[in-house]
């Protein structure tokens, strides 16, 4: 079914196709028609976070802002579904043009900034949501007109909105689309920032009667100094996970195509070298009780299981799903599936 659709959503404006593919998803899940797009995995039930997953395979966040579609994407099969990136206030995100497609590359250029309608709209649509076939992570932000030195304030915002409802929620500190993000990924600003959440996490917890794990989102492009300074952080404060890793800035794998100097965050099959490399480093040197969900690439069952070879207990995909459509899902549950069984991905 998807096959038939892509031709047509690639015609359109990246953006506006994404819009339209979301819309008929919903049409789809609300008619009973989402057998037509995808068969549901056999369940692989991963343990994480003190969570169950029905199988290890997510949607990232990024595809469902506002989380308007949840119940929708779960029903394609997904173990878990990740809406966000939401922030404190409405926002409009970057001006348009700002999402490009390379398809020879099967990859995306996006600067889209965090466009959202705000936590108070999010939690509005969760709040609708069934969630009767998997779990939901909830990926939260500043504002861009935040100051990093108040970042902590927007998040711990979010943190205390989203927390009734999230099952997991992640704290996202690694898109390239919003100027000086990237920056609390530094040793002290990411200290500062993790520490004053953990203390947000555990008054939570008691305050609601159940603990809401959290995890951060990390970026491709950190250097080694970098990432081991992350492992070290995240170590020390007990984070419950790690999510490896977001869209890159780099341009280097597809520096010939005529939208390389589009400004944003690459993602797609030239990532997945990068991302998994990070990945591998982090679980060296991350607690071992700290488990990592591997994003970045994967267009196939092969990669998704490549990821849990490099350290991954589950993975996410977005782009792969623009490519490859729903079909993409229980193809990665199937090849981990014959990864944790010892046979060939």
């Amino acid at each position: 079914m998807y096959a038939l659709a892509r031709p047509f959503l690639f015609h359109l404006d990246a953006e506006k196709a994404h819009g339209l593919g979301l819309r008929a998803l919903e049409a789809a899940y609300r008619t009973g028609l989402n057998p037509l797009l995808a068969s549901r995995p056999k369940p692989l039930v991963t343990k994480a976070f003190g969570l169950s997953f029905p199988n290890p395979v997510g949607c990232a966040a990024g595809l469902d802002k506002n989380g308007e579609h949840v119940d929708a994407l779960l029903a394609l099969g997904f173990g878990f579904v990740e809406v966000g990136t939401t922030t404190p206030r409405p926002q409009a995100g970057n001006p348009k043009p700002r999402m490009f497609r390379l398809p020879e590359h099967n990859a995306v250029i996006n600067r889209l900034g965090f466009n959202n309608d705000g936590v108070d709209a999010l939690v509005a649509n969760v709040s609708k949501a069934r969630r009767k076939q998997g779990l939901l992570g909830i990926n939260i932000g500043k504002n861009k007109d935040t100051a990093n030195e108040d970042a902590l304030d927007d998040y711990a915002y979010c943190l205390e909105r989203v927390y009734p409802l999230a099952d997991y929620v992640t704290v996202n500190i690694s898109s390239p689309n919003t100027a000086g993000l990237r920056e609390l990924q530094e040793e002290q600003a990411l200290r500062h920032l993790v520490g004053g959440l953990r203390e947000a996490q555990e008054k939570l917890a008691s305050q609601h009667g159940k603990r809401v794990p959290m995890l951060v989102k990390i970026a491709p492009d950190l250097s080694d100094d970098d990432i081991d300074a992350c492992a070290r952080v995240l170590s020390d404060m007990h984070v419950d996970g790690v999510v490896a890793t977001n869209t890159t800035v780099d341009r280097l794998p597809v520096e010939h195509h005529r939208l390389a100097k589009e400004t944003g965050g690459l993602s797609g099959q030239p990532l997945y070298g990068k991302s998994t490399a990070v990945m591998r480093r982090l679980r060296a040197r991350l607690a071992d009780s700290i488990p990592i969900v591997g994003v970045g690439g994967i267009l196939s069952g092969a990669d998704a299981a490549g990821k849990i070879t490099a350290g991954a207990l589950m993975v996410q995909f977005y782009t792969g799903l623009i490519y490859r459509g729903p079909d993409l899902i229980g193809e990665c549950v199937d090849a981990i599936r014959r990864r944790r069984e010892g046979g060939p991905a």
